[in-house]
């Protein structure tokens, strides 16, 4: 991999993760490597700049910023008709796609990483148009991380989602939506707080929220939380720990290829920590999508 371009999003992390990312592209220049940097300027940016890289040359993407840069990276890679691979230097508030595949954060770990050259294929989550790496989510509080202003999470980092979270829960209360969830096995109507559509086990912070997903099974992981009151609730949040959650008679677990949600709420669905539209909507799985470096 002998031309690395690095998409970096200047609004996540601060002036440490500069730092970093210099230090790192000058040990590679001084290895031969020819490297590319590109600072993100607005939303949609990483998918126009990664299709320009794979038209130009490049062997290696470095995304540096959070689970919403790196869903453009992947959207812009699913669009390119020459696909190359990846790699993340986590410097979003959550990072949840690089703690899965527990990517190195030190410069040193980056440098190897690249150096060793080990590539796998995973799987994309896909939405119409859109494209989802980790998870896509509507319902109760799954709003909070695209809602969230950019000034807050640069300044108090992760605590501006738990504030977000609160002001969230005062306006919505418990009011629970009614859908309609169509699978290649079953249909399904269900009042309900929240759905989780997960192609890893990490959301939100929460290493195990849907505890058996996995990057390269060609299956979707979904995780339904019924309509409960705040006693129930809080036994389910408290046993996401652990994963034990999805044993709760008020949670619905299972894996599934495709799967439509219909609902006449109003409901926003979030895909990797940002707006994705709104219910009905149909997901599905494309498997060994992508390739990146772990």
């Amino acid at each position: 991999m002998e031309r690395i371009k690095f998409i970096i999003n200047p609004s996540s992390g601060r002036q440490l993760m500069d730092r970093k990312i210099d230090s790192l592209i000058k040990k590679l220049l001084n290895d031969g490597y020819v490297v590319g940097k590109y600072y993100t300027k607005g939303k949609d940016d990483a998918t126009n700049e990664t299709m320009r890289t794979c038209k130009s040359g490049f062997d290696l993407i470095v995304v540096c910023g959070g689970d919403g840069t790196v869903n453009e990276v992947v959207k812009g890679l699913m669009l390119s008709e020459k696909k190359i691979p990846f790699t993340i230097i986590a410097s979003g508030t959550v990072n949840d796609f690089a703690k899965y595949l527990k990517l190195p954060r030190s410069i040193t770990g980056i440098y190897e990483l690249i150096r060793r050259k080990k590539v796998i294929s995973i799987d994309v989550g896909r939405i119409a148009d859109n494209y989802f790496v980790n998870v896509a989510a509507g319902g109760l509080l799954t709003s909070v991380a695209h809602t969230t202003q950019p000034e807050m999470k640069a300044i108090l980092g992760r605590t501006a989602y738990y504030l977000e979270g609160l002001r969230e829960l005062m306006i919505d209360r418990l009011e629970p939506i009614k859908v309609e969830i169509k699978t290649p096995e079953f249909v399904l109507e269900e009042d309900i707080l929240l759905f989780l559509i997960s192609n890893s086990s990490s959301i939100g912070g929460f290493k195990k929220l849907a505890p058996t997903a996995e990057i390269v099974d060609g299956l979707l992981d979904v995780v339904i939380i019924k309509k409960a009151e705040i006693g129930e609730l809080a036994n389910i949040f408290l046993s996401v720990f652990t994963g034990e959650h999805v044993n709760h008679p008020k949670v619905i677990y299972f894996k599934a290829e495709s799967i439509e949600i219909n609902s006449d709420n109003n409901v926003t669905i979030d895909i990797d920590g940002e707006y994705g539209g709104k219910l009905p909507a149909k997901f599905d799985v494309i498997q060994n999508a992508v390739e990146i470096l772990v």
